[in-house]
């Protein structure tokens, strides 16, 4: 007969094997540890130039914004419905692109051909209003988001639960809008515009910052924030999404149409990643190869979270953001500058937490 387990022992092969005292928690003091001298680090750089250090904090919370914004979808998507979409960085690029083009075309001083300017008349050249930028943005958006509906529809809805199939799929949309992009936009760096009468930067905290960046980007993050919380845990969409993850079959059977609240669902997912690409077009830039980047950063994201958990998004986020802005500035140590290293500190950051968490910071067993 088997002995039950004494405290400190482990089921192995041969029961008579006791672990070592302490070994379970290892990797916990191990991140503490290495947390502590991350804190100690940032302490001492900060220091040494306060204005720099609030510049540099600044820029990690503004970027983990516009990096929560893009991920929000992401986890809608890939984190509560279980639909591995590797387009997601695609979406983000188109969005952004159309975006540029749309306020290009449509509000310049003037065009080409039919006079379709929609610009006010105290515009000139570069100069947009509000509607000049909102716009643009929100109808972007909005074509994304019927884009991801399309691609849901044709190519994932008909698979489900096949996770490699359905990487695969979304891998080669990515390539070929990959592709399309660049011969469609080019390759040189495009920016959209924000609207002329808004002011460039605010005061806080003694520093001069940029008002997009601070006030737009974070901003639009907490509302999205919000809205989100408040639709997947108070709505009844939000209801049916989570159960018809767990038992598709059994909220089919009380007469719930699933195909069309996952449509619903992914019709959001996309359109936030469209939102970001245009927010990320006018804080950051377009480029080939952003598609991939963020579609990376959103997968840190998501698993640094844990699957399906919007405020483990915010806090992968915020996390993510952080480490990527002081890293870019602060991996000096004397003489030696290993800034170009930057993105193995991200990746540190990613085993760090599934050393502690391995189902992510907030995740559960599915």
């Amino acid at each position: 007969m088997r002995l039950p387990l004494r405290r400190n022992q482990t089921a192995t092969a041969d029961p008579g094997v006791e672990a070592l005292p302490g070994t379970q928690s290892l990797p916990k003091v191990l991140g503490v540890a290495a947390a502590l001298l991350v804190l100690v680090w940032l302490v001492v750089k900060g220091a040494a130039d306060v204005k720099q250090f609030t510049v540099v904090t600044l820029n990690g919370l503004t970027l983990s914004a516009l990096f929560f914004v893009v991920a929000s979808g992401f986890t809608l998507i890939f984190g509560l419905m279980r639909v591995v979409n590797m387009a997601h960085g695609s979406l983000y690029l188109l969005g952004g692109y159309l975006a540029f083009e749309m306020q290009k075309g449509w509000f310049a001083q003037e065009t080409k051909g039919l006079n379709l300017s929609l610009a006010s008349p105290t515009g000139s050249g570069g100069e947009y209003d509000l509607v000049g930028w909102l716009l643009p943005v929100v109808l972007a958006a909005l074509v994304i988001g019927a884009l991801g509906v399309i691609i849901q529809q044709l190519f994932l809805r008909w698979n489900q639960g096949e996770d490699l199939r359905q990487a695969l799929i979304t891998i080669a949309i990515s390539v070929i809008l990959a592709d399309q992009m660049l011969a469609q936009f080019g390759g040189i760096s495009k920016d959209v515009k924000t609207p002329t009468n808004w002011p460039e930067s605010v005061t806080i905290f003694g520093v001069q910052y940029g008002f997009f960046r601070l006030v737009i980007v974070t901003g639009a993050a907490l509302v999205i924030g919000v809205f989100l919380w408040w639709l997947i845990k108070r709505t009844r969409f939000g209801l049916i999404v989570r159960a018809g993850v767990d038992d598709r079959e059994m909220v089919s059977a009380l007469g719930i149409n699933i195909p069309i609240v996952f449509a619903g669902a992914f019709f959001i997912g996309a359109l936030l990643a469209g939102f970001g690409g245009a927010l990320g077009g006018t804080m950051l830039s377009l480029q080939p190869g952003e598609d991939a980047s963020f579609l990376l950063n959103s997968l840190i994201v998501v698993i640094i979270g844990g699957m399906g958990s919007l405020g483990g998004a915010a806090i992968g986020a915020l996390l993510l953001g952080l480490v990527d802005a002081y890293a870019d500035v602060y991996l000096v140590f004397g003489d030696t500058d290993l800034t170009n290293y930057s993105i193995l500190v991200t990746f540190g950051l990613l085993v760090a937490v599934l050393a502690v968490r391995p189902l992510g910071l907030f995740g559960r067993p599915a």
